[in-house]
């Protein structure tokens, strides 16, 4: 087998994915079972399971621990039925939306989990926007069927309408709660019997078929009498299942399973590894200012920084680039060139994770996540390339929608503060300005619960105890303009409304939506966005 072929091969085993859902529909709990399914772990330790001393192995933050949601995205890699599976879970608590945005710029396909008694919530929809915007694939998984749930049909419709996205059922409940049966596979013709408890992963699922659905008549004959009425009207009225719709985005393959009892999860994974995409080719500009499609399979390899974190290890106080590989292959040692800057970079010990756990990579391929060791001079959006010099599009920044200033306790902590705020705004924690009129560093978020993150990561990672005050602004605009004068003569209108973002970037910060409106009525020749790309030097 030549190099070339080797590398297709290696690229169309790759699977890369999200779980995406509102808070609470089940996310963590199914990203752990999956895990179990695959082999890359032997127990879930559930965010229930927090007087046992087991927590999620997904979440490592000490503040997801104690809340029990995930605030932070995590990278998990194993194989399964001889796919590479690269796992990506993601924070579903909407003050975290924007760290989710970016994540969906790394995946091929996502697993969408909606809570059975709940259906679409508002976190669900964001989420779903998020990936129409590339066209994602989605797999739905409505969780929850051990307890008391909403009508099937009715969630149905439900995910249709307000998802505007064509569901195909794959499995379809019998009962619900203490008379759950199980479910039935409409394209194999069988029946998946559901026990409870959570059983051990390797536990076969009973399947039934032909004569023994028949038998299931008499234990269960309200239960299956309406499981034939409600899948004869989804036959007759719903979409039945196409390949082509699904990879397309237009059709959602649905499931119904309870992943606390590990049921459902091995079909979910099954559609993964049958359905789901391998890597796909990226849109990206060249140095000419062209733009091309990178072929995952191409021999030189690139790729982008789609998340920093730092301090994942408390012991050594590291950052850590999440770098997707879109191309080529990664090999320890390897020279590449950092396109932003220009300079040539050596990999040499590039990291494959399993939550907080993390094993040297020996090699990665395109849809791969490979962590990269960060003093500093990796940014979000930044592209690695062995060949052409390369810009991956579509990593965007968001205009924040809430404002804080920091006030420290003790007043000779403020180097640390500095230092500590502009790594947690490289990783995308928060985004940080430098106001023109004065010196005191403002901060934006999405949601109330990232100054709370900030605020508990400063403390322990960075020894710094600090108050976060409102600022009293409503919104932020990025802000051009082609005619240079013009633009000085904005910005010397409104100096105490503009500031620079981490890349020096001009901002404009407006107290109420009346005040912008205004604003952009007075200056029809300044532009103003309310979103830019990660790394993006606007122009004038």
């Amino acid at each position: 087998m030549s190099v070339n072929e080797a590398l297709a091969q290696a690229v169309k085993k790759r699977r890369t994915f999200a779980i995406i859902s509102h808070p609470d529909a089940g996310k963590t709990t199914l990203t752990e079972k999956l895990l179990l399914f695959g082999g890359a772990i032997q127990m879930a330790g559930t965010v229930k399971a927090r007087k046992s001393g087991k927590f999620a192995t997904s979440d490592w933050l000490d503040i997801e621990k104690q809340r029990g949601i995930s605030v932070a995205s995590s990278v998990m890699q194993f194989t399964y039925d001889d796919c590479v599976i690269n796992l990506l879970d993601t924070p579903g608590h909407k003050d975290f939306s924007e760290d989710t945005y970016r994540v969906l710029t790394a995946v091929d396909a996502a697993v969408m989990v909606v809570d059975a008694a709940k259906g679409v919530e508002e976190q669900t929809v964001k989420l779903l926007e998020v990936c129409r915007l590339r066209n994602t694939p989605i797999i739905t998984f409505v969780n929850k069927m051990d307890r008391e749930v909403r009508d099937p049909l009715e969630l149905l419709d439900e995910i249709e309408s307000v998802l505007k996205i064509n569901c195909a059922p794959v499995t379809w409940p019998i009962g619900m709660g203490k008379r759950f049966q199980g479910v039935y596979h409409l394209l194999n013709d069988e029946v998946l019997r559901f026990t409870p408890g959570d059983g051990k992963a390797g536990q076969e699922v009973e399947t039934l078929k032909g004569e023994q659905i028949e038998g299931m008549n008499q234990t269960c004959a309200r239960e299956m009498a309406q499981m034939r009425s409600e899948t004869e009207l989804v036959a007759g009225a719903g979409d039945s299942f196409s390949l082509e719709a699904f990879l397309a985005g237009r059709q959602t393959p649905v499931f119904f399973g309870s992943g606390v009892n590990n049921f459902g999860v091995r079909e979910i994974l099954r559609a993964l590894v049958d359905w789901a995409p391998p890597p796909a080719p990226r849109e990206a500009e060249t140095s000419r200012g062209e733009t091309r499609n990178v072929a995952p399979d191409e021999p030189a390899f690139s790729g982008f920084v789609f998340k920093i974190q730092a301090n994942m290890d408390p012991n050594h106080r590291d950052r850590i680039a999440f770098f997707r590989v879109c191309s080529g292959q990664y090999t320890p040692g390897m020279k590449v060139k950092h396109r932003r800057t220009g300079k040539e970079m050596k990999l040499a010990n590039a990291v494959t994770f399993m939550a907080n756990e993390r094993a040297r990579m020996e090699e990665a391929f395109a849809g791969d996540i490979i962590g990269i060791h960060n003093h500093g001079n990796l940014q979000i959006g930044d592209v690695l390339t062995e060949g052409e010099a390369l810009t991956f599009k579509g990593i965007p920044y968001f205009a924040p929608e809430l404002f804080s200033r920091a006030r420290l306790r003790d007043p000779l902590k403020a180097k640390q503060l500095q230092k500590g705020l502009r790594q947690l705004g490289e990783e995308g924690a928060v985004q940080v300005f430098e106001p023109l009129a004065d010196t005191s560093a403002l901060l934006g978020a999405v949601g109330q619960l990232q100054f709370e993150v900030v605020e508990h990561r400063l403390k322990s990672e960075y020894g710094v105890d600090a108050l976060f005050e409102r600022a009293g602004i409503h919104t932020a605009r990025w802000v051009t303009c082609d005619n240079n004068a013009h633009l000085n003569e904005f910005v010397n209108s409104n100096q105490g409304r503009l500031a620079r973002d981490v890349d020096g970037n001009l901002v404009y910060l407006a107290d109420n939506h009346v005040n912008l409106s205004l604003t952009m009525e007075r200056w029809p020749k300044v532009q103003f966005h309310a979103t830019r790309e990660h790394g993006q030097k606007l122009e004038g």
